[in-house]
């Protein structure tokens, strides 16, 4: 390891205090180190006993009260040796951190201005309101690319189908993200490149099935340029890419193949050696069953620090975890050599983020009064400007819009899928929201009564009953996109598809997206169809004025919504 190149470019003094760290070690705080762990625990004595008892190399929060993990941070912090790495997943804004954090937009949103500049301010905001918690370390950008709408996780995670765009704003985002604070590390993720394979890889270890070319001219481009910008970590998935482990190691046999967060050939061979990354490589969470899929915990654990990762990311029983290593270690399926490489690339990263210094000065987390920022009007006011831009038009083949109270006062407003939320930071709910604007907008809005089914509009209703209830039908889909979900469809009342739409050709019918622009698959036959990419406030407010003709549609689809033109989506 070069620690005075890219990408930690360390100092002199710098290198001296990751040798001497690494010297002063026991096994069992180098043990320690190799673990990110996580929980929502802010119990100072709590903290305090975790830390001295396991001495993590990191831990990440998910999003909860601000200044309640503030000033947990502040405790590990202050109760370490060795100062930590303390992750978030700040994807779509500080909303990753903190409950009260700017929801920016998913990724796919920011993507669909078409603008670099919202990728760059994504960025800033993550790293303003990630750093005043004490974060110095976020799990972004995701640099999947979306090639297959089935998928059910990566989805408005991306930054698209086109490779080019994917590349263009991630570059952007870390961009942002280093000049809010350099001393917040982003982490690109998942290599070897989600969004190929239909299903989660935190259920199954899933499959990157691109050939050798495709793969490097997409993919490896993405990767390879983001490496060459000096990024400092990457998260390795729990992905199979079977074509570039045959060209690391001729001859494999297909069992032998494996996922990349326990492949040497991939981490070691590919990622370091043919794409040269010199920087941390993380595992994705070892609790997903893509992990442990194909072998034992304790061989999973082995294989992935003496496949190349430095840092393993959660623990299942976190003393069963350290006992196989110790185990492993002793046995010689895993080496100290391996262990100290391990060490010294997450001591490098906490140095050249300065934290070493930053403990001397007592500094490593920031006073209350940084909290401020969260949530700020300034990141408000470009989270309404992202939305504004992003809303994309997919068809209007009715000539509905613009709407208005004149024509269609009376509104049946039917939302789906708030009864299950996403899984990151964005699992709020549209249908009031909605519900207030168009009411604000002069409407009458009656929302479709899930508790009664409408009294059995299904079985007896005639059209003309229907016309005498409303004048327009409007279909809200908050179907996010989260963990541990095999699809992520529109889903009908099982009784006869109640709340369907099935007067869409004689009461104007019009479907919003919020979380998903892939629903075109489940109503190719409603001919107004609009994707807003999230399930923020900005993007409801943002809707409903494009809607009745106060602002104009400006977003440009960064992936497919005919899904692979379903028949009849165009032209119904």
């Amino acid at each position: 390891m070069k620690l005075n190149e890219k990408p930690f470019y360390l100092s002199e003094k710098d290198i001296e205090w990751v040798k001497e760290t690494l010297a002063s070690m026991s096994v069992e705080e180098k043990i320690g180190q190799l673990f990110c762990l996580t929980d929502m625990i802010t119990d100072e004595e709590q903290l305090k006993e975790m830390i001295r008892k396991y001495k993590p190399g990191g831990f990440m929060y998910r999003s909860g009260n601000a200044l309640e993990i503030q000033n947990a941070q502040r405790v590990m912090q202050e109760t370490s040796r060795i100062p930590l790495l303390l992750s978030c997943n700040l994807e779509s804004g500080g909303n990753g951190v903190a409950d009260s954090g700017t929801f920016f937009g998913r990724q796919l949103q920011v993507a669909a201005t078409d603008e670099k500049e919202q990728a760059k301010r994504l960025g800033m905001i993550c790293g303003w309101e990630g750093g005043a918690t004490g974060c110095n370390w976020a799990f972004a950008p995701i640099v999947d690319i979306d090639f297959n709408w089935r998928n059910p996780i990566t989805n408005v995670r991306t930054y698209g189908s086109d490779p080019e765009r994917v590349l263009t704003m991630a570059d952007a985002y870390i961009d942002g993200i280093r000049e809010a604070d350099p001393g917040l590390a982003a982490c690109i993720k998942h290599f070897p490149g989600d969004g190929v394979d239909e299903r989660d890889q935190h259920l199954l270890p899933t499959v990157n099935s691109l050939s050798v070319e495709k793969w490097e001219s997409t993919y490896g481009r993405v990767y390879g340029k983001l490496i060459e910008k000096g990024v400092k970590t990457v998260m390795v998935g729990h992905i199979l890419q079977p074509e570039m482990t045959r060209k690391m190691c001729p001859g494999i046999k297909d069992e032998e193949i494996l996922p990349a967060s326990v492949n040497r050939y991939l981490m070691t061979d590919l990622l370091r050696g043919q794409l040269g990354f010199e920087g941390l490589i993380t595992t994705d969470a070892t609790p997903m069953v893509g992990f442990t899929g194909m072998m034992s915990r304790k061989e999973a654990l082995a294989k992935a620090l003496m496949g190349g990762a430095d840092v393993l990311l959660f623990c299942k029983n976190i003393d069963e975890d350290y006992a196989g290593i110790r185990e492993y270690l002793e046995k010689g399926r895993i080496t100290m050599e391996r262990i100290d490489e391990a060490v010294m690339r997450q001591l490098a990263l906490k140095a050249s983020l300065k934290l070493h210094e930053k403990q001397k000065n007592n500094t490593l987390v920031p006073e209350k009064e940084a909290l401020l920022v969260i949530g700020c009007k300034e990141h408000a006011d470009w989270a309404k400007e992202c939305a504004d831009k992003a809303i994309t038009l997919v068809k209007d083949n009715q000539k509905l819009l613009p709407i208005s109270p004149a024509r269609t006062k009376r509104i049946r407003l039917t939302i789906l899928g708030e009864e299950k939320s996403g899984a990151f930071g964005d699992g709020g709910t549209v249908g009031e929201l909605l519900k207030n604007a168009l009411s604000k907008a002069g409407f009458t809005v009656s929302m479709y009564d899930y508790a009664t089914m409408e009294r059995g509009e299904i079985f007896t209703a005639g059209i003309e009953e229907m016309k005498e209830k409303f004048d327009l039908s409007i279909v809200a889909a908050n179907v996010a996109t989260g963990s541990n979900h095999t699809t992520r469809r529109v889903e009908w009342i099982d009784l006869m598809a109640a709340n369907e739409p099935w007067y869409t050709k004689e009461i104007p019918t019009m479907f919003i997206s919020f979380c998903n622009p892939y629903h075109m698959i489940d109503v190719p036959f409603i001919s107004t169809f609009i994707n807003c990419y999230s399930s923020s406030s900005y993007c409801v407010d943002a809707v409903v004025e494009k809607i009745i003709g106060k602002s104009s549609f400006n977003g440009k689809s960064p992936v497919d919504p005919w899904c692979q033109e379903v028949w009849g989506a165009r032209f119904m």
